[in-house]
């Protein structure tokens, strides 16, 4: 029996060395670590990078990536019902309390699963978009494979603890900062301490890191038994931005603590200046194409799931509108309309006015135009002689008088009118100058003087008449008015044609629509935008601001009104907006 009991103590003895000396197996590691400059994607320290373990409900943030990619497709939006799944309803805790056949919103599924890690909410997403468990579970794998996650694989949308369900910490790591280039518009909801999730106020499961770590802003937690305290986080300091994963933490409080110290270790290794560099968009086999646009299979029963039917909605082709013509252009085009109108206008006023009074200049002026001749105003001929004195001059200088009338060769019916320069000529018998009025004057008697010392004489009073007058005015055939030489005008300032009010007036504040891989699809949703919501942002700066890497949307030049109205009627249309202050 001695022999026996030693023999047995010595097995034991043996096979517990064994097991001691044992090498753990692959992918069995129970701790792994990475940190990465997110604007550069180098990778800064790797422990166990790249060994396959339990990421927990890190896996959310998949299921987020492809519900926030679903609504950028148009697939779905943040106000679309969500009828809840038994299997989502089924879920473990941490969950929000979902029933079957519910309806909720995306958006406060979204908020649900970011900030509280709601197993039901994540669950519900899924099975909505991918029509079933194993359905989202093939997409998760696309996305991920299109994403660079090269070894990970998922079995659900929860990350609760499945066969086959494993990811790395250098595979989140790039998960992380793919959130923060390609989805920046709504990135802000992992750094929310508490949010609104339809029927709770949830708060966030990682409130204590965000609030011990400076610039922290995210971004995801998880936990099983399986997996450990698992935490991908985000800090940026300046213009430098930190992304680290830690999974198999032995609790809160050292997790915690080990991701603060690797975010400092890559604050001190990362340069200050680095040039960001927007990973690319993922790219999809036509088959995953295919996968992401299939409706679900699942009937409409009553405390089942509701049946979803996508339609694509996404704009295929936007194209720019015709540019602005530029300021010199306008401002000759508007000048030539304006005396284009005029021009009708005053023939318009022409042809229904009366005509004008006879004798003045404008009755001149519209004889001149219709070619007949131009003649003064009749000149009132003297008054007539008293027939007292006619009589007395006639008697007196009868023969004065028929000299003069055959001297002056009259023809028939041509007698000058009475008080006429002519009619005086014709009196003084052709004597118009001053020496033949002198002759007839001394060849009166007594000089052509009265008693009363009145001149009465014919040729004396012809000669009185007949005072140099001055020349009678050339007739005229050009118009009725002297033309004066057009001074030189100056050439018209080419004035600035306003096509956006200006930021000044209160107009500080704006809106951002969030952040792009791209300029082009930045500029595309701000016309869309635009275009949708005129009523608001007409008077709006449209603007695109490279920053972080990405390029924000901005509307700018709103009044503080505006830019909170714009928001909130944006936001009620399941589009993000955020105002921006001076």
């Amino acid at each position: 029996m001695g022999r026996y009991a030693r023999n047995f103590v010595c097995l034991v003895a043996f096979i517990v060395v064994a097991a001691c000396s044992s090498s753990q197996p692959s992918g069995a590691a129970p701790y792994a670590a990475i940190v990465q400059d997110a604007r550069t994607g180098e990778i800064l320290l790797a422990e166990n990078a790249d060994t396959r373990l339990h990421p927990a409900s890190l896996t959310k943030m998949l299921t987020l990536y492809i519900a926030f990619e679903e609504i950028q497709r148009g697939r779905l939006s943040l106000d679309t019902m969500v009828t809840v799944s038994k299997n989502a309803a089924s879920k473990p805790p941490s969950k929000l309390g979902l029933k079957a056949g519910q309806k909720i919103s995306v958006r406060h599924l979204i908020r649900a699963a970011a900030t509280k890690s709601a197993n039901d909410a994540a669950s519900a997403l899924g099975d909505h978009i991918g029509g079933s468990e194993a359905g989202f579970a093939r997409r998760m794998d696309a996305t991920a494979k299109a994403l660079g996650m090269r070894n990970s694989t998922f079995k659900n949308a929860n990350g609760l603890t499945a066969s086959g369900h494993l990811s790395t910490a250098r595979d989140m790591n790039t998960l992380g900062r793919r959130l923060f280039f390609d989805f920046p518009q709504y990135y802000n909801i992992f750094s929310r301490r508490s949010t609104d999730a339809g029927l709770a106020t949830v708060r966030n499961t990682n409130s204590r890191f965000l609030d011990a770590y400076k610039g922290a802003d995210g971004i995801k937690t998880g936990f099983t038994n399986a997996a450990g305290f698992n935490l991908t986080a985000s800090a940026e300091r300046g213009n430098v931005r930190i992304i680290a994963t830690v999974f198999g933490g032995t609790s809160t409080a050292a997790r915690n603590a080990k991701v603060a110290q690797l975010l400092d270790i890559g604050f001190k290794r990362a340069p200050a200046n680095a040039p960001t560099q927007v990973p690319q968009a993922p790219s999809y086999s036509a088959h995953v194409e295919a996968l992401m646009a299939e409706a679900d299979g699942l009937p409409e029963v009553e405390g089942g799931a509701g049946k979803t039917i996508r339609l694509q909605m996404a704009v295929a082709k936007s194209p720019r509108p015709a540019a602005r013509p530029d300021a010199g252009r306008v401002a000759a085009t508007e000048l030539a309309v304006a005396a284009i109108e005029d021009s009708i206008a005053a023939a318009l006023a022409e042809a229904v006015a009366a005509p004008p009074p006879p004798g003045t200049l404008d009755a001149q002026a519209v004889a001149m135009a219709d070619g007949a001749a131009v003649t003064g105003p009749a000149i009132a001929p003297p008054p007539p002689r008293p027939e007292s004195l006619v009589a007395e001059v006639v008697a007196t200088e009868a023969p004065a008088q028929v000299v003069v009338a055959a001297a002056v060769d009259v023809p028939p019916n041509t007698a000058p009118e009475a008080g006429t320069l002519d009619a005086q000529v014709v009196a003084l018998g052709g004597a118009a100058t001053l020496d033949g009025q002198a002759e007839q004057f001394a060849a009166l008697p007594d000089g052509g003087m009265v008693d009363d010392g009145l001149m009465v004489s014919a040729p004396v009073q012809v000669a009185a008449m007949a005072m140099p007058a001055p020349p009678p005015a050339p007739k005229r055939n050009a118009p009725i008015f002297d033309r004066v030489a057009d001074a030189p005008q100056a050439q018209p300032m080419d004035e600035p044609v306003v096509i956006r009010l200006s930021t000044s007036s209160a107009r500080h504040w704006g809106v951002t629509l969030g952040r792009f891989n791209s300029r082009s699809e930045a500029e595309r949703l701000l016309l869309k935008t635009q275009l949708a919501e005129s009523a608001t942002l007409n008077d709006g700066l449209r603007k695109v601001v490279q920053r972080g890497g990405g390029y924000e949307a901005n509307f700018m030049g709103l009044t503080q009104d505006q830019a909170d109205l714009a928001c909130r009627r944006l936001q009620a249309r399941a589009v993000q907006c955020f105002a921006m202050g001076p």
